[in-house]
């Protein structure tokens, strides 16, 4: 026989997920702040956008 889950299992398991998935998106912005930091202090004359056409 298979196993049911109960409804109660399902949401902690949404819960857990979504606690995880907020956790890796805020270490990953928290990342992201301190790249971009470190690059305005390389160049710090210039500003950095991501727009530049190098084309």
């Amino acid at each position: 026989m298979s196993k049911k889950q109960s409804p109660k299992t399902g949401a902690k398991q949404g819960q857990n997920r979504e606690d995880r998935l907020k956790s890796a998106l805020k270490a990953n912005l928290a990342r992201r702040k301190a790249q971009m930091r470190a690059r305005t202090d390389d160049k710090p004359g210039e500003q950095v956008t991501g727009n530049e056409d190098k084309g």
